[in-house]
């Protein structure tokens, strides 16, 4: 029997809405899509932004393996403190980015071992002597083959009087502070160069106005 419909358009308005929903609904898809794509992108880009370690730092690290394997214990104590002291700085403000950096924590490390040392012989404890010598040396040595330039009292007068020069160019007063900041601020004549920091300051008040 037919059915007679006393609306036929408002009946086929019924039918062609759900469809013309569904085709709404696919057309925000790439929207969604797109918003998707553009937040992994800038999560790997977040996570490809990480500064890779020093390369010697790197190498400490894969060194110490060695030295456990070996039983090394003189090397193995001396790789765990600087390790340890790396992971503390990089949980500061200052945490060691290039091999200067991680080669003036080596030097750091290396004078408080002599310091050690000339306690132990005032004590006579020659045993402690021999071995905070022993740790000295392998401090020393893994700085000596970082391949950071190392700059002698003259290199810092001779650097210290460029700072100077420029200061002086730029129109501001060679203070000390001025000084300091051109030699071992961000991208000062001294950055990526292992040197004395005592040198420096002793140079830099001598030449200061």
């Amino acid at each position: 029997m037919a059915i007679r419909l006393s609306n036929p358009a408002a009946f086929q308005r019924i039918l062609s809405g759900p469809s013309r929903l569904v085709i709404k609904q696919n057309q925000a898809s790439p929207i969604i899509s797109n918003i998707t794509i553009m937040t992994q992108r800038s999560y790997y880009s977040t996570e490809k932004s990480e500064p890779s370690p020093p390369p010697l730092l790197t190498k400490m690290k894969g060194d110490l393996k060695t030295a456990m394997r070996a039983k090394d214990t003189t090397r193995l104590s001396v790789l765990r403190s600087v390790l340890a002291a790396a992971l503390n700085a990089s949980k500061t403000a200052s945490p060691i980015r290039t091999d200067a950096q991680l080669v003036a924590l080596l030097r750091k490390q290396a004078q408080a071992s002599q310091d050690a040392i000339d306690g132990f012989k005032a004590a006579g404890r020659d045993d402690l002597v021999e071995k905070e010598s022993a740790q000295v040396k392998v401090l020393l040595d893994y700085a000596a083959e970082s391949g950071v330039q190392v700059l002698s009292e003259q290199d810092l007068e001779i650097l210290a009087g460029q700072a100077r020069e420029q200061v002086a160019a730029a129109g501001d007063t060679p203070s000390m502070g001025n000084l300091m900041k051109m030699l071992v601020g961000p991208g000062g004549l001294l950055e990526g160069k292992d040197f004395d920091k005592t040198a420096v300051a002793k140079i830099v008040k001598k030449i200061a106005a």
